[in-house]
């Protein structure tokens, strides 16, 4: 149900939600999302998905901000990559309620500055969880696109989908 809360994204959840073609999921759990720039033009780099970023781009549920690149960015960029590290910077100097983000080392520095983190495979789980997708074949299509996901979680995952 989306609300007014501080969403801010990194590239991973945004492309492979476009690659499996469920954006929609972001829209019925968020009232927008706002990514850096540095986030922006990684997504616009390749080609996949970006006709459907556009359209949440131009629907105005997508905002891109510039991120200035602080003491902070400078600390957090000697770990991660320019978008994970707006993104972080961002949520951390805007008191964001959520940050998007799908790779280990993003999410063990966005949890060390007591940001909430979620991702892709949240998303689906959410989505799941109301009835707006069946999980099992998204999962299974995230894997077809190229999103590594262990058997373990595989299999939690789904386990944690309410009957």
């Amino acid at each position: 149900m989306p609300n007014n809360e501080l969403v801010v994204s990194d590239t991973s959840p945004l492309l492979n939600l476009a690659l499996i073609d469920q954006l929609t999921l972001l829209k019925s759990q968020f009232s927008s999302i706002t990514i850096p720039r540095q986030v922006w033009d990684e997504l616009t780099d390749g080609e996949a998905g970006v006709d459907a970023l556009r359209s949440l781009r131009d629907d105005e549920f997508l905002t891109i901000t510039e991120v200035e690149q602080s003491h902070l960015f400078t600390e957090i960029f000697h770990e991660l990559d320019l978008g994970e590290t707006a993104a972080i910077c961002h949520a951390i100097e805007h008191d964001a309620d959520l940050i998007l983000l799908d790779e280990k080392d993003g999410r063990q520095v966005a949890r060390r500055h007591s940001l909430t983190v979620t991702g892709v495979i949240g998303i689906l789980l959410r989505g799941a969880n109301v009835g707006d997708i069946e999980l099992k074949h998204e999962l299974d299509a995230l894997r077809d696109a190229g999103f590594w996901i262990s058997d373990e979680l595989y299999s939690k995952v789904l386990s944690e989908v309410t009957e």
